[in-house]
């Protein structure tokens, strides 16, 4: 790594920090960034810290893993064992409408759980005791999935128990450690204001704290999308081998974000925990609403000396003020739902609808791997050619704007997707089904599944504007005390968007696949438009501060 990003030679750095392991040096006050500078030269983003590539690479790692055994699941779970040699994979034999609904409950309860671990990590042990707490949890969980899925065990009718099993405490260890990384990635950028730096061609540029950070997520999220490129494995595996050994080699990659974090530890900046701000945030809530809904109620220097609440008062005034700050926020979260059920139709329906067409010899789950293929070619695209050149310009694509971007992107993914099924069920020989038998051999109909294409093309770049901005939204505009708590808020969209994609469940069967695309579609589009006419002024903090939310 230090090859391709050398050490920068006298990086000042900002508020030293304590009970850390690390040393660092203070800026000195002369390096500062002065309002001239801030307003003439050009930003740019600061070395990526050593540090935090222990936590991306760890992050690589879990999220191989994590695609990699849920890659195949639809067919684990939509189809019988084959009857031939080169047939369609699958295990379970539960049918489409099963797959989806197991499918979408593991992504409900892997986005749902890292609330709690958000709580664990603030309130009790640290973020990184937590991950690697939870990183054992996943163990287990791969390795029950891995042997239920034997032979053996598929013939004695054991992996749909062991599957919901093994969904529970991925899910489980999934989410504890998936709230955790991404606020302890940012927190490994210690320099916290601008500063001046001369760069070798001799022009003089502001190296700015916030871009530094986005650099960094850009790069956890090009590291998640090159580990979900997993499934290229093991759905390769899983056609031509065993399902088992396609869920064995995600069990042993796993051993790697382990040891990641193993060895980091100690260059690791880990803040000791301070109290669950979640908790303490929903206890705020509380006594506003019980005190005329005003949060400056909650506040104990309005409170009066009778009142019992004050005795259990654990938060001072700024931190209500924080609370406020962190209500405005995630009113953004509001509408991510609608994306995530959009999202998920790569994870089920659209390889549902890939075993319905020709595929020339390639297993029809290993087309959603254009998404993250995507994501890895245009996320350092858009970091380093299209956003400086858009600023280069006067251009600032502000952080709502982009989410908006993301969202039409997705909408016109459904809208390709329902044209495309639309076609298939217009196609012989199968017409209004998507297979048909023709001499008892199940027939798909005679269109190529790379027609697919376009449609994860449409997601995986609505993705760069909607997810990756969405998660650095998050992380850059909550308060510090409540950073972990928004991040795990802002993943838990995913849980509620699995529940809403279990609606439209009686649609994911023949011939009503177009009417849910197109509902899909509709509710993207509808959303972009409501997110961007409510929050469109909310892209600057100081927007966000002039509308403070006081009424809960």
């Amino acid at each position: 790594m230090s090859d391709v990003f050398p050490q920068e030679k006298n990086v000042p750095v900002i508020d030293e920090p304590t009970n850390f392991t690390d040393n660092y040096t203070k800026l000195d006050v002369k390096d500062v960034a002065t309002t001239e500078e801030l307003n003439k030269l050009r930003k740019v983003a600061g070395r990526v810290p050593t540090a935090a590539w222990f936590i991306i690479i760890c992050e690589l790692c879990e999220r191989f893993t994590y695609y990699g055994v849920s890659g195949p699941f639809q067919n684990y779970i939509q189809f019988p064992p084959p009857a031939e040699q080169n047939g369609q994979p699958g295990a379970i034999g539960a049918g489409q409408q099963a797959a989806t609904a197991l499918t979408l409950f593991f992504q409900f309860f892997c986005y749902i759980t890292p609330i709690f671990g958000a709580i664990l990590a603030d309130q009790y042990i640290g973020r990184y005791n937590t991950i690697v707490m939870f990183c054992c949890v996943y163990m287990v969980g791969l390795i029950i999935l891995t042997l239920t899925a034997i032979p053996a065990a598929i013939a004695a009718n054991a992996s749909l128990p062991g599957l919901i099993i093994a969904m529970v405490i991925i899910g489980l260890g999934t989410g504890g450690i998936k709230c955790n990384v991404p606020p302890m990635a940012g927190e490994q950028n210690t320099c916290t204001k601008p500063y001046v730096k001369t760069l070798k061609s001799g022009e003089k540029v502001v190296v700015d704290p916030e871009l530094t950070t986005q650099s960094i997520f850009h790069w956890f999220y090009l590291a998640i999308n090159i580990g979900a490129l997993s499934p290229v494995i093991t759905t390769n595996i899983e056609k031509y081998h065993s399902f088992w050994l396609a869920y064995l080699i995600p069990l042993l990659m796993f051993f790697f974000a382990i040891t990641a974090l193993l060895i980091g530890k100690n260059k690791l900046i880990k803040k000791p925990p301070n109290g669950s701000a979640l908790l303490n945030c929903f206890r705020v809530i509380r006594v506003a609403c019980s005190h005329d809904r005003s949060l400056e109620n909650a506040k104990p220097s309005n409170m009066t000396a009778d009142d019992k609440v004050k005795e259990r008062v654990t938060w001072d005034d700024d931190f209500v003020d924080q609370v406020r700050l962190g209500l405005q926020t995630i009113r953004v979260c509001l509408f991510f739902p609608v994306y995530w059920v959009c999202y998920s139709q790569i994870l089920n329906n659209l390889i549902s609808q890939a075993a319905t067409m020709q595929v020339g010899g390639v297993p029809n789950d290993i087309m959603n791997n254009l998404d993250p293929i995507v994501l890895i070619i245009f996320t350092p695209l858009a970091n380093y050619v299209l956003y400086p050149l858009l600023r280069r310009c006067g251009i600032s694509l502000r952080p709502i704007t982009k989410i908006f971007i993301g969202f039409m992107l997705a909408s016109l993914a459904m809208i390709y997707a329902a044209v495309l099924q639309y076609f298939i069920y217009n196609t012989s020989p199968c017409y209004s089904q998507t297979l048909c038998l023709i001499n008892d051999v199940p027939t798909p109909n005679n269109i190529n599944v790379w027609w697919q294409s376009p449609a994860y093309v449409f997601i995986g770049l609505s993705e760069v504007f909607a997810v990756i901005t969405g998660i650095n939204y998050a992380y850059s505009k909550a308060p510090e005390a409540l950073r972990s708590s928004i991040t795990a808020i802002f993943l838990s969209t995913s849980a509620f968007g699995s529940l809403l994609g279990l609606m439209f469940i009686p649609l994911t069967t023949d011939p009503y696949l177009v009417y849910m695309y197109l509902t899909l579609s509709m509710l993207a589009f509808i959303a972009g438009l409501l997110m961007l006419y409510f929050l469109g002024g909310y892209d600057d903090m100081g927007e966000i501060e002039k509308h403070k939310v006081d009424k809960i």
